[in-house]
């Protein structure tokens, strides 16, 4: 299990914000050639972004690179360019067909991308998200579901409301979508960076959903989406507690356990060791 609680996007344009990244506490990153840049750098900024990701010097952080869509001019060369650099993943903005991933893997293996590279998909627009079981499912090369929050409330003349009732059937969708084909499900951007309270509100929440993490714009949405994100001590002394006992129990012939005067089944049994994993995935990467 890689911990995913964070992934914070990187202006491709920008040198010194790619040499910072290497000392911020992002689970991942995302080296970003699209919105970040403009039309007159994208050049530039490709052969920047590739060569910071094939470096090797980002540590334990897994290293994304976001192409441009598949619509535009730069999409060939950019996904040439990060096949070829060899990162953790490739973003792919506003995929919104299992053809769509088709044709991403086949421009990835005729390029000769090393297997470890997998697809994000960005999951942005109604119809991605009418489709999101089909994409989930296109690819076993797809790893991870990005949500484009911002896209998507675009796309739906929605308004930025506290709770994001608007976008919340999206959301849910492609919730749905992730947990039915095994993939990794990351929750849009908050835009307000002076906004602490509100980003925090907004992480708990898309916890509560099961979102596996959070991308974020800014370092300082750091800490509070890696607290918000990872199991409380007391959820991980729980979980210990839980399959202990489970253990005991099975151990003893006996069928039915209880903890703290609650019966226990499997279920509670395989979420207490998805907690102990992820908390164990993240002291590793530490």
């Amino acid at each position: 299990m890689r911990p995913r609680r964070s992934v914070l996007y990187m202006p491709g344009a920008n040198e010194r914000a790619l040499e910072k990244a290497k000392t911020l506490d992002a689970d991942a990153l995302i080296l970003d050639l699209e919105d970040a840049v403009a039309p007159d750098s994208k050049e530039e900024a490709r052969e920047r972004v590739c060569s910071a990701a094939s470096s090797g010097g980002y540590g334990s952080r897994e290293v994304t690179i976001r192409v441009n869509g598949l619509d535009t001019e730069w999409h060939e060369a950019d996904l040439r360019a990060a096949a070829e650099a060899g990162p953790d993943g490739i973003v792919v903005p506003k995929v919104n067909s299992a053809a769509e991933v088709h044709t991403i893997e086949r421009a990835l293996e005729f390029t000769g991308a090393p297997e470890h590279t997998t697809i994000w998909a960005m999951i942005e627009t109604p119809v991605a998200m009418l489709h999101a079981e089909e994409i989930a499912a296109a690819s076993a090369r797809l790893d991870v579901l990005v949500m484009g929050t911002n896209d998507l409330a675009k796309e739906l003349h929605a308004e930025f409301v506290p709770g994001r009732t608007p976008l919340l059937g999206g959301l849910s969708l492609a919730l749905l979508a992730a947990r039915a084909t095994g993939k990794t499900i990351l929750d849009g951007v908050y835009n307000d960076v002076s906004d602490a309270e509100g980003f925090e509100a907004e992480c708990l929440q898309g916890r509560q959903m099961g979102f596996d993490g959070k991308t974020l714009i800014h370092p300082g949405q750091l800490e509070p989406c890696n607290r918000v994100f990872a199991p409380s001590e007391d959820e991980v002394a729980q979980a210990r507690k839980i399959i202990d006992a489970f253990e005991e129990a099975r151990a003893e012939g006996r069928g039915v356990v209880t903890v703290d005067g609650r019966m226990i089944e499997n279920l509670h049994v395989d979420n207490a060791r998805r907690i102990l994993a992820l908390s164990e995935a993240i002291t590793t990467r530490q």
